[in-house]
Formats: C-alpha cells, structure tokens, sequence
C-alpha cells in the first residue's frame, strides 16, 4: 500500500506526526502488557484454586477410603470374634491342609499343674463369672490332661512324644463335621487319618482351633483315638497345645487376651 504525503507538508507536522505516532505505539504495548499481566494473575489465581480444590478432594477421598477400610477391618474383627466364639453358617466352613498345624507344640497341661495358670482361672472367675477359680481349675485341669506333652508337625508327619517316647505318623485329610454344643454354639472338627500303619500312634487326630477356614494357628485343641466317630462324642477331654517357643507366662496371658 503507497502512501502519499501533500506537498509542502512542513517539518514539524511530520516530526509531530512521528512523535504522535511513537505514543501511540508505546501506549499500546503498555496496554498489551497490563492485559497480559492481569490475565497472567488471573490464570495463577484460577490455578492456585484448582490445585486447593483438588487438594480438598484428594484429602476427602483418602478420609473417605480410611472411613471404609476402618468399617470394613471393625466388621471382620466382628465377624472373626462370632467365629472363634462358635456362631457362623455352614456355608463359612472351608477344608484346610495339615500345614495350617505345622510346628512344634507343647501341652499346657504341665503350666496347669504347676500353677503358672492360675492367673488365668483367678481372671475368669472375676471378669466371667459362671464358677469360682477353684471350679474353673478343676474343669480346665479335666479338659487340658494329658500324657503327649510335646507334638511336632511337619509336612504330612505328626510325631506324638509321650513320657520320653517318640512315634511319627503320616495323615490324610478326611474331611470335617460341624458339632453343636450344649450352649448352642459350635464347632468344627478337622479329621485327618493315618495313612499306613505305624506303631504309637493314633488312627485319627482331630484338629479344633475355633477357625473354620485355612489360616495358620495359633493354638489348638486336638482329639485323637483309633474311632473316628466316638471321637467327635469326646467334649470333656480335649488336649491344648501352644507353640513350644512360648513360656507359661506367655501362654497364660493369651489365654487371657481371648
């Protein structure tokens, strides 16, 4: 595009014009600048309150997930203490291996006798109630008698050691049954067969530890005898084993935690 100047256009006119024009130019990239700056505040200030916003979302969301994983582990404390007290659905019971018994465990039998466990009995005659400690040592004295004070399990062998004696077995799952006690509550016997004959031991052992699905145990009651079905008649009789690394001391203040 030609421009055309007038003639005789003075020089001041033009060097006015110039001036004019360089105002003109400085003020519009002033005015480009405060805009560019205020929308660079206002992006920031729009920014800054994303990430707040996002912020308060992601401490909602993680207060949220910890609400319901706190609500889900109090429900299974809950549905975990039904079991271990003897309330639960036939449906609930699963099969379990021998390993769930792996270890080496000793009777409580001896802490019984000797007196360690007498804090024990003292604890639920005071906080239970149903019998004196004097009652409650002789029901437990009558459930927890015993001459194999010492069992190891390994693998498929479960070795009885009794008044300095030792005999290895190997056992074969054979299934559970569900008994019904006289209280109304119930438990599960887990049976296990000897799979050959050997010498010393037991035709059937069976396992109840108040769970009634795979998990490793931490103690247990166990039954054994050559009838697998007079054994599951036996509720006056049962033989308590803890894991030979406790002491007496150890013992009886789990007892008490249960």
């Amino acid at each position: 595009m030609k421009v055309f100047f007038a003639k005789g256009i003075s020089t001041i006119a033009i060097t006015s014009l110039l001036v004019v024009g360089c105002q003109t130019s400085d003020s519009s990239e002033s005015d480009s600048a405060d805009n560019e700056a205020t929308s660079t505040s206002a992006d920031s200030e729009d920014s800054s309150e994303s990430q707040e916003q996002a912020s308060e979302s992601h401490t909602h969301e993680n207060e949220h997930d910890h609400d319901h994983e706190h609500d889900h582990s109090h429900a299974d404390d809950e549905e975990a203490q039904q079991i271990y007290d003897g309330y639960f659905e036939d449906s609930q019971v699963e099969d379990r291996s021998l390993s769930d018994w792996e270890g080496d465990w000793e009777s409580v039998y001896p802490y019984l006798q000797d007196g360690t466990l007498d804090e024990v009995f003292t604890h639920k005659a005071e906080n239970e109630g149903d019998m004196t400690e004097e009652e409650y040592k002789e029901y437990y004295h009558e459930g927890y008698q015993t001459d194999v004070d010492r069992i190891v399990i390994q693998e498929d062998t479960v070795t009885f050691f009794n008044n300095g004696e030792e005999n290895s077995g190997e056992y074969v799952y054979d299934g559970y049954e569900i008994l019904t006690y006289d209280a109304g509550n119930r438990g599960v016997r887990y049976i296990f067969e000897l799979a050959e004959e050997a010498e010393g031991v037991p035709s059937y052992i069976q396992f109840s530890d108040h769970s009634i699905y795979p998990n490793d145990a931490d103690h247990y009651h166990l039954y054994w005898g050559d009838d697998r079905e007079a054994l599951l008649d036996e509720v006056t009789n049962w033989p308590t084993y803890y894991p030979s690394a406790m002491d007496g001391h150890d013992i009886a203040h789990e007892m008490i935690a249960h």
